[in-house]
């Protein structure tokens, strides 16, 4: 029989086969049948059966003898000998096309030799590839001289039809798609056959033969191939031997995260024999180092293995791994630690990949370059390399040569992609694939026990073909439309013709139409511009329609990738050499010199550009492992329940795969037992279980097992969240994985039950589907299918906008077309989230099971989560962490966010028209009404469709182009009309808006729809807003020749709406305007940064003179100019929130800034309650941080401190104080006889109560009696007052004496005030008005809870009302500075003179400052950086400022005193004398105690002496006063005689 077939080919083709090959195999007879009798064929074989040939060589027999051929062609191999292209083959890969190229050279020149010895002529056969790959040089040749054979992919197929290499494809008539199966259930295969109906237009009827390894059911990929196709699918008999291995007696002991994870593995350093002596301390153990030694072990056992993994992470992680065992056994000095840094200095969790200079493995996944992949194939083929660690991507037929093991790390995803990885290893007809499966965890072994045996039987899932995906239709639409004019009608057979769109309806297609053809259901979506126009039934191309289709071809969606690129280092290189490409999530956390590994190798990131990563090489270097997210389908359906079955029958002991060995086979069975221990009973696909258990912050965490995979738990947990937040109000942030959903309750009167996840199963369907719009899924299909659909072209073609980008666009997209249901790409969405993403029937199906009772839920109460549970947490953990927020710091954040409506209420409304810049409306307003932008009739047609109807008396502003010639060229698509009795040119689309809006009657000759826009008016005032800048409403009457009154109406429909803001915008107008939103945040953000442009930046000394300046500091030797109790008030309002040592407040803080300032005046303050005192720490033993705080505001900024443990006397003491009132000590020590404490110990716990900010006195006398008391050191040594006593009668026996300083009443501190919203205004304006600037440095300084991240959300809506200004003010700091205009105008009063020498500001006598370290007007250290590493803000430390410079910083006692005089410009002298001058004049204020240094930048200070300071034994003393000479009794005989000598007026008799 065999030989029967090979008659059907001609004598060269069947001796060829028959001298190579014993017979054909039985899927090559079957299909040569088929295929010769010209019908489609679907071949379906396992891998390694011939499937190949089977398809191919029959084309070839075609080719071979042509009438009339004679002879050979001259160009060779690379031209068709029949004027186009004969044979088009598909591929999914282009490694694939590669490899199928590479394997058609054999039969070829076989053939072409057999024919040689027979005598006949032989033409040569012509093979070409074209793909992404294909450089253009090669397509070139392609057009001018077609191949017989063109390898394609679906893409390329696409772009030749939308382009004139269409014209080399009239003569194809055999069509083979290979590994169709990866194509026929995504949206990529749907693409696909729109493609081949578009080249059946082209090239009339061809013959279709597809080719699958695995697939089911048979009948719909038949049927997605093309009609009448036969199904060729012979019995196989193909041999599999099958292990799943488990390196550990048991896997409990070392947890692996979940994939869903972002959070990464634990890693353990060091060699595998020592880790259970060597563990490093604080790290977990893990399973991988035990897996990576038994897959290498196997590597070395065998000539080529390939090792698949699920993630790309993981893939890299293992080859780094292996490599690195390998040295360790054969180059250990490849393994230098000169290159490797310890785990701690790396980002996330990574390995140390020693980089060896030979590797025995190498990674290959989508996101390693074309070359580099290649370079792995072929080093394998050729038997080079011992591993390729793979993801998906070698899935496919790719022949890999003699693979002679596969192994699988982790369970494969389902059943089909398990055989077709196993099937890698013997890939030849007959052979046994041999494949070795490694569980990561024990949940993943029993996915990978069930898994097993299915794949023996063969038992693969289900494929479902996406039905009339509109957004695919959408752009092919365009695409044919650039090539050819089309008719609609036939455009719609068309389609129709392809199977997925089998059943579209007629009215969703013509929406579709509307969609390209730019008939939106609104004028909002005006921004989208129309890539095609129907003229009768004829649908023609707009300019740029070619373009946008070829730019965003194809259907697999953007997901952020950055290319990875060499840096070109080479002279003579033209392009940088692609490396690969990483996550944009990834890139984000990256730096310009972090080193990462990727396929083996480790890189250094030199720069980072909007779409590229460039890097050099860095070998030896530890990489850290990249990290993709979103990466691998969830469980399907059918494999979740033969999993829940095999869980019930494993417990039995019954249905364990004898594949699994003894480690795997224990640890199976106990793990079922550990979590049947747990929840009494184990979950399967009969029994589900409901596991609840209380969180670390009280709340229900509610975890039901469901094996079902995550397509039914994902919608499920969906419906369960609605139902939550219905009945609570609470998000109950449902999260699903493929085995069970994960919610949070709070704890409320009943414990959560089943009847949470209990619908009816009609109306499940309905709720997922209403939900789903609101769905995070959602947002990010949508951005797909609007890509898909060219509705989101790239700005720039060649290079990708950044995914931030494009989620901004799609977002403003989605906020329009939500409220049109209908709109083609919101109906697309929903439909790919119910069908392709979710399995909603799988639902419906499991929900009806549970109300029959087919399925039970049972309910189990448990103290901690149960094993199933764990491994479902992580996963809900890691969703958490991806989003920025763990579950528990989700509550604290909650303190952090802020409300928008109270911000603006609290900020109020400044005069914008202050703010926006005449010239930025002027332009924007231009911009936007289009105003000369039109240089042709189409950019005309666009004008019209955004800006809408425009007078003829101002034609000329927006064209050039004259209104005869408009009105040729867009014939049919404008019309002329009146409005408001002036003539305007407005496009047809609008005659009905114009109708219903303003009565306008369509013109003759017009189609206009019949139904009545209810809402015409407001569309029309919507548009005419939204493209101009502000306007009165007098405008808006005038435009439509409306009455005041009746624009009045849809104005004001909008502004309820928040899409029109009134307001008042430009100079010179007094009536009320208005603006459109977006409009308005154009303006401002452009005037913003046209002021900011505006901003020149000062110096950091220019800032170091303003700041003391905005503080009323007076210069050494200068009074302060602020007087009396009310400049004691101002300074405080200033420091309202600053806490500083209590020594440092009336040393340093109030006589530096308040002129006559005496103790009395802060007493009088905090005496009428206008300044409360509150502690805030301890600066020294007997000195508390205090803030001294106004009244009015202390509680919105009072530190939100919790409450400290409390010892009994301080509990006694609060509970007391709390009740309100002012206590005085001894009403808190009580009568003698009840009391429970003694003085000293009330007094010391009343002071730690101060200090922990709970207590308040009502004057600062008690501080100063207790800084001038006892031996404990303040941080700022003041003169010593004089306690005061009485004088008592003698009887002092029953005297209560109160202590010093427990003098006055005592009070419980205000509460601070729990409002995030208030609270940020109020640090926001506290920031502002304490430093003039307001930049990250000082705001860090102040140590706010949410830090400058806060501050700076705070600062933003400030600048967005117009309160401040951001800009770069300040030199070096970055451009997140905050000020208001005013203080920008007076930091610029204090800019450096333009002189190059002396100093800074131009001076000749420089101001000096001597400051406290810790004071607001000091800094650096805060806002400026110190100039050298040493010195710091601490308490009781001084700094000297000269000129803004920082001259000295002088340690807490003054022992050592630091200069920074290197960094001083040329011309000033020596500052040093300015410096000791201004400490001794401090001393002498009676700021400070003398001070004693001994150390001056790190050596003797002996040298001060020169410049006036005292020698001591130790040093020396600046500020003490000269020793007086020692007295004496008389006077010398010199003095005597001179006085004798002189006058008589000096004669003296004092001595």
């Amino acid at each position: 029989m065999s030989t029967a077939i090979l008659e059907r080919f001609h004598p060269q083709v069947s001796t060829w086969f028959s001298e190579v090959f014993a017979a054909p195999t039985p899927v090559q007879e079957g299909a040569w049948r088929a295929i010769a009798d010209g019908e489609n064929a679907l071949v379906v074989a396992p891998t390694g059966s011939g499937k190949t040939l089977a398809a191919f060589l029959w084309s070839l027999n075609s080719l071979v003898e042509r009438a009339g051929q004679q002879a050979l062609p001259i160009d060779g191999a690379q031209t068709s000998t029949h004027g186009g292209v004969r044979v088009l083959y598909i591929s999914p890969l282009k490694a694939l096309g590669v490899d199928v190229e590479n394997n058609l050279r054999a039969p070829l020149g076989g053939i072409a030799r057999v024919a040689q010895r027979l005598g006949r002529d032989m033409p040569e056969i012509s093979v070409g590839v074209r793909s992404g790959d294909t450089p253009q040089s090669e397509r070139n040749r392609q057009l001018r001289k077609p191949p017989d054979i063109l390898i394609t992919t679906p893409e390329s197929l696409y772009l030749m039809l939308t382009s004139k290499a269409a014209g080399i494809l009239k003569t194809v008539d055999t069509v083979i798609v290979d590994e169709i199966h990866a194509l026929a259930g995504t949206k990529r295969g749907v693409h696909l056959s729109l493609s081949l109906e578009r080249l059946r237009r082209l090239a009339g009827n061809f013959q279709r033969i597809g080719l699958s390894a695995t697939v089911r059911p048979l009948e719909a990929v038949a049927n997605f191939l093309g009609p009448k196709t036969t199904i060729i699918n012979p019995p196989a008999k193909k041999r599999w031997q099958l292990d799943v291995h488990v390196p550990v007696e048991d896997m409990s002991d070392l947890p692996v995260p979940e994939d869903a994870s972002t959070i990464g593995e634990a890693v353990i350093e060091g060699d595998v024999e020592t880790l259970a002596t060597e563990a490093p301390p604080g790290t977990t153990s893990s399973i991988w180092p035990h897996i990576e030694r038994a897959v290498y072990e196997e590597v070395m056992a065998h000539r080529s293995t390939i090792v698949f993994v699920n993630s790309r992470r993981t893939a890299e992680r293992l080859t780094s791994q292996l490599n690195e065992l390998w040295a360790k056994a054969h180059d250990p000095e490849a393994l230098s630690p000169e290159t490797r840094r310890p785990p701690a200095q790396l980002m996330k969790s990574v390995d140390t990949a020693g980089h060896a200079a030979q590797v025995i493995a190498r990674a290959h996944h989508g996101s390693v370059s074309k070359d580099e992949r290649l370079q792995t194939e072929t080093m394998l083929k050729e038997g080079s390399l011992r591993a390729v660690i793979a993801t998906s991507s070698l899935e496919l037929g790719i022949d890999m040569g003699a693979v002679d093991l596969v192994i699988q790390v982790e369970s494969p995803p389902s059943v089909a992609s398990g055989l077709q990885r196993v099937g890698r290893a013997g890939h030849t007809v007959g052979a046994i694939s041999e494949g070795s499966f490694y569980p990561k965890h024990r949940s993943d072994l029993v996915q990978t026990a069930a898994l097993v045996p299915r794949m023996r039987e063969g038992a693969i899932e289900e494929l479902r073909t996406p039905r009339s995906p509109l957004d695919v239709l959408a752009q092919q639409t365009v695409a044919a439309v650039a090539y050819e004019d089309v008719d609609v009608d036939e455009w719609f057979d068309t389609v129709r013709r392809a199977w997925p769109y089998r059943d579209l309806a007629r009215e969703v297609f013509d929406s579709v139409i509307d969609l390209v053809t730019g008939v939106y259901p609104s004028t909002d979506f005006a921004e989208l511009r129309p890539r095609a126009i129907l003229e009768g039934t004829t649908l023609k191309a707009r300019p740029g329609a070619q373009r946008v289709a070829v730019t965003n071809a194809g259907t697999i969606p953007d997901r952020g990738m950055f290319g990875v690129f060499l840096v070109g280092s080479e002279e003579g290189e033209k392009a940088p050499r692609r490396v690969g490409e990483l996550d944009e999530e990834m890139v984000y956390e990256s730096r310009v010199g972090d080193v990462f590994t990727l396929g083996a190798s480790s890189w250094r990131i030199e720069n980072i550009t909007r779409d590229q990563v460039q890097v050099t090489p860095a070998p030896g270097h530890t990489g850290r492992l990249p990290f993709w997210n979103g990466e691998g389908p969830g469980r399907p359906y059918e494999l979740g329940k033969a999993l829940g079955a095999f869980r019930r029958q494993a417990r039995a002991g019954e249905g364990i795969d004898a594949s699994l060995d003894e480690f795997a086979r224990d640890n199976l069975v106990r793990y079922l037992e550990e979590q049947e221990e747990a929840t009494g009973i184990l979950p399967d696909e009969k029994t589900l279980v409901l596991e609840r258990f209380t969180d670390e912050l009280g709340d229900w965490r509610v975890v039901l097992h469901t094996p079902f995979g995550k397509g039914v738990n994902a919608a499920w947990a969906l419906a369960t969240g609605w139902r939550v937040a219905q009945e609570t109000g609470m998000d109950a942030q449902a999260v699903a994985g493929d085995d069970g959903i994960v919610l949070r309750l709070p704890q409320g009167e009943k414990e959560p039950d089943a009847s949470l996840f209990q619908f009816d199963a009609d109306e499940i369907a309905d709720i997922v589907t209403e939900q789903v719009g609101n769905s995070a899924l959602f947002a990010s299909r949508f951005r797909e299918c609007a890509a898909r659909a060219l509705l989101l072209p790239r700005r720039n073609p060649g290079k990708r906008a950044p995914l931030w980008q494009q989620r901004q666009r799609a977002e403003q997209l989605l906020d329009v077309a939500r409220n049109y249901p209908s709109f083609p790409i919101i109906l697309e969405t929903v439909r790919e989230c119910l069908q392709d993403v979710y399995d909603l029937p799988a639902l419906k199906e499991v929900v009806r099971e549970i109300a029959t009772r087919g399925i039970r839920i049972a309910e189990v109460t448990c103290d901690q989560p149960s094993p199933f549970a764990s491994s479902l947490l992580f996963n809900y953990t890691g969703a958490f962490m991806y989003e920025g927020d763990t579950p528990l710091a989700e509550k604290r954040a909650a303190a952090l966010s802020l409300d928008p409506s109270l911000l603006a209420k609290l900020l109020g409304n400044v005069e914008l028209r202050e703010l926006l810049s005449a010239e930025v409306i002027a332009e924007t307003d231009a911009k936007l009404r289009r105003l000369g932008r039109a240089k042709t009739s189409e950019q005309f047609a666009d004008t019209l469709r955004m800006v809408g109807p425009v007078a003829v008396e101002k034609l000329a502003d927006y064209t050039e182009v004259p209104l005869p010639t408009l009105e040729d060229n867009l014939a049919g698509r404008v019309m002329r009309v009146r409005i408001g009795g002036r003539e305007h040119i407005a496009q047809t689309l609008d005659a009905p808006l114009l109708r219903d809006g303003l009565g306008i009657p369509v013109p003759p000759g017009v189609a206009a729809q019949v139904a009545t826009i209810p809402d015409a008016l407001q569309q029309l005032v919507g548009r005419w807003a939204r493209t101009r800048g502000p306007f009165t409403l007098r405008d808006l009457a005038d435009a439509f020749g409306l009455a005041v009154g009746a624009a009045y109406e849809p104005l004001q429909r909008l502004v309820d709406q928040d899409k029109v803001i009134p307001g008042r915008y430009r100079q010179g107008v007094d009536e009320e305007e208005y603006v459109a939103a977006e409009v308005l945040r154009i303006i401002r953000s452009r005037s913003l940064a046209e002021a900011r442009a505006q901003t020149q930046p000062v110096t950091q000394s220019a800032f170091g003179r303003f700041l003391p300046a905005w503080h009323n500091v007076s210069a050494s030797g200068v009074r302060p100019s602020l007087r009396g109790a009310d400049g004691v008030f101002s300074v405080l309002e200033q420091l309202a929130g600053v806490r500083l040592p209590a020594s440092a407040w009336e040393s340093h803080i109030l006589p530096s800034r308040v002129g006559d300032y005496s103790p009395v005046m802060l007493d009088e303050l905090t005496a009428s309650g206008e300044i409360l005192i509150v502690g805030a720490g301890k600066a020294g033993a007997r000195d508390p941080w205090i803030m001294l705080l106004p009244a009015d505001y202390a509680e919105q900024l009072l530190p939100q401190a919790e409450e400290p443990q409390l010892s009994l006397t301080q509990s006694q003491v609060m509970e007391r104080v709390r009740g309100g009132g002012g206590y005085l000590f001894a009403d808190l020590l009580g009568p003698l006889t009840e009391r429970t404490t003694t003085t000293d110990e009330l007094r010391e716990a009343m002071w730690d109560l101060v200090e922990a900010g709970c207590l308040s006195p009502d004057s600062f006398a008690p501080i100063r009696a207790r800084l001038a008391g006892g031996k404990g050191t303040s941080a700022h040594r003041t003169r010593r007052r004089p306690q005061r006593s009485r004088i008592r009668s003698g009887r002092t026996s029953f005297a209560n004496t109160t202590p010093p300083d427990m003098v006055g009443r005592w009070a419980a501190t205000p509460r601070a005030d729990t409002d995030a919203t208030r609270r940020s205004v109020a640090l926001g304006e506290s920031l502002l008005e304490r430093y003039g600037v307001v930049t990250r440095g000082s705001a860090v300084t102040e140590d706010i809870l949410g830090g400058f991240a806060l501050a700076y959300k705070t600062l933003s809506g400030f600048e967005a009302s117009g309160k401040a200004l951001r800009g770069y003010l300040i030199e070096g700091l970055g451009a997140a500075q905050f000020s208001t205009p005013a203080t920008i105008d007076r930091l610029r009063g204090h800019a450096d003179s333009d002189d190059v020498l002396g100093w800074p500001s131009g001076t000749r006598s420089p101001d000096v400052h001597v400051v406290a370290a810790t004071d607001p007007a000091n800094p650096y250290g805060a806002a400026l950086p110190w100039p050298a590493q040493g010195p710091t803000r601490a308490a009781g430390a001084i700094v000297v400022l000269i000129d803004g410079l920082l001259a000295a910083h002088i340690t807490r006692g003054g022992k050592t005193m630091t200069t920074f005089f290197e960094g001083f410009p040329e011309g000033v002298g020596d500052p040093m004398p300015l410096v000791v001058d201004a400490l001794a004049e401090a001393v002498q204020a009676g700021r400070m105690q003398p001070l004693g240094v001994e150390k001056l930048n790190g050596g003797p200070a002996f040298g001060l002496r020169d410049y006036g300071a005292r020698v001591t034994h130790k040093g020396v003393k600046i500020g003490a006063k000269a020793a007086a000479a020692p007295k004496r009794r008389g006077r010398s005989v010199a003095e005597a005689l001179g006085e004798l000598d002189g006058p008589a007026e000096r004669l003296s008799f004092d001595d």
